[in-house]
């Protein structure tokens, strides 16, 4: 499994790479979350064993948030990695970095590993992890989505097709 520092150092590169500009906290965060999702639903395993906790704007890597507040995420993924889970990033960066952090707090808010460890939670400073198999649960209905959303195009060109 690949080290989440360097997973998120990655994730910062190129955001400022991609956007001109830094990568707030939340949307780091948020965008690990998907990376991790994302890895399963190509590969069928995660890409990196830290597990993410429950706060109230969505999921959030403990390990992280220390090292991106001092400015301290600079280690380097290396070339072999990118290539063999460029799929996984470009999927996450075509998909979730155009968005707002708000708008990437409310899709993780619609997940299911999300609301099950919150379900949990007895007081709000209250923090519990989120079960990586959780996750997985989380993966599998994006899949389906996408073959049926698929399916769906398919059918679409098929009958404008035939139309024309």
């Amino acid at each position: 499994m690949t080290n989440i520092e360097n997973i998120a150092s990655y994730i910062c590169l190129r955001y400022r790479q991609q956007f001109g500009k830094e990568i707030d906290e939340m949307k780091l965060h948020k965008l690990l979350y998907f990376t991790q999702r994302e890895s399963i639903i190509q590969t069928g395993k995660p890409l990196f064993e830290d597990c993410f906790e429950a706060w109230k704007y969505g999921p959030v890597m403990v390990s992280i948030r220390q090292k991106y507040r001092n400015n301290a995420l600079h280690e380097e993924l290396s070339p072999e990695i990118i290539e063999k889970y460029k799929a996984v990033f470009d999927k996450v960066f075509e998909t979730y970095a155009p968005k707002d952090s708000w708008s990437l707090s409310s899709i993780t808010h619609g997940e299911y590993a999300w609301q099950e460890a919150r379900r949990k939670i007895t007081s709000e400073k209250q923090h519990v992890l989120i079960n990586t198999n959780d996750i997985q649960t989380d993966a599998e209905r994006v899949k389906i989505r996408r073959l049926l959303y698929e399916k769906a195009e398919s059918i679409r060109k098929s009958k404008e097709h035939a139309n024309n």
